[in-house]
């Protein structure tokens, strides 16, 4: 599923809200139609669609009402029409919010990080370039899709939970492999080598999964 639908014609504003959002680490997808839009979001879904009105062919106003027959995601209208009929038609289509363009790109990216923390707080763990969906048990790094395995993926999940405390090993290994595996403490050496090897930008300097030698591991 992406995070975030941008649908607009003006390929300008389209190019630099996705630029925008991607570095904020978010998965984004622009469609210049509202055609377009339906497509995409039938075929991957959006938590949040930020949604222009005057579009050619389909306008906002049908994409809205055509989602909210079968989905109760975020809609997020940001439109130069400001007037009050316009803006109540919006919401009373299902729209949840409704922002006047021209708009400040930080004011909107506020209003995003609000509805993600509102929303998805308790599914998803940011840190840095780094995001865990704990539902998804999916990993981005840099807004690219990372394939992990369960062990992998819970691994860090503990990790990042408990960013700047070094965990021991032993704690580490009990708490995802359990105290009665037939694993030996050197599969968790083996398990912080492959995840460094998939969020580390250099592998013999990490800067996130840092040694404590003697002791453990902690996320930074």
């Amino acid at each position: 599923m992406l995070d975030i639908l941008i649908v607009e014609d003006n390929k300008e504003i389209g190019t630099l809200l996705c630029d925008f959002l991607r570095k904020e680490n978010y998965t984004v997808s622009v469609a210049p139609t509202g055609e377009k839009a339906l497509d995409i979001y039938d075929k991957y879904g959006a938590k949040l669609i930020v949604l222009d009105i005057m579009l050619p062919g389909l306008d906002g106003f049908a994409v809205c009402s055509k989602i909210r027959e079968t989905s109760n995601t975020h809609i997020l209208i940001a439109s130069a029409r400001t007037d009050k009929d316009d803006k109540l038609k919006g919401l009373n289509l299902g729209a949840d919010d409704y922002i006047e363009k021209p708009y400040d790109i930080d004011i909107l990216l506020a209003k995003i990080r609000g509805i993600f923390k509102r929303k998805y707080a308790m599914e998803e763990i940011i840190e840095d370039n780094i995001r865990l969906n704990t539902v998804l048990q999916t990993l981005f790094v840099d807004g690219k899709e990372i394939a992990v395995t369960t062990k992998e993926f819970e691994l860090l999940k503990l990790l990042m939970e408990n960013k700047n405390v070094t965990l021991k090993k032993e704690y580490l290994f009990n708490s995802i492999w359990g105290s009665d595996s037939d694993s030996e403490l050197q599969t968790l050496t083996v398990h912080i080598k492959w995840l460094r090897e998939k969020i580390e930008t250099d592998v013999k300097k990490p800067r996130h999964i840092i040694t404590e030698w003697g002791v453990g591991y902690r996320f930074e």
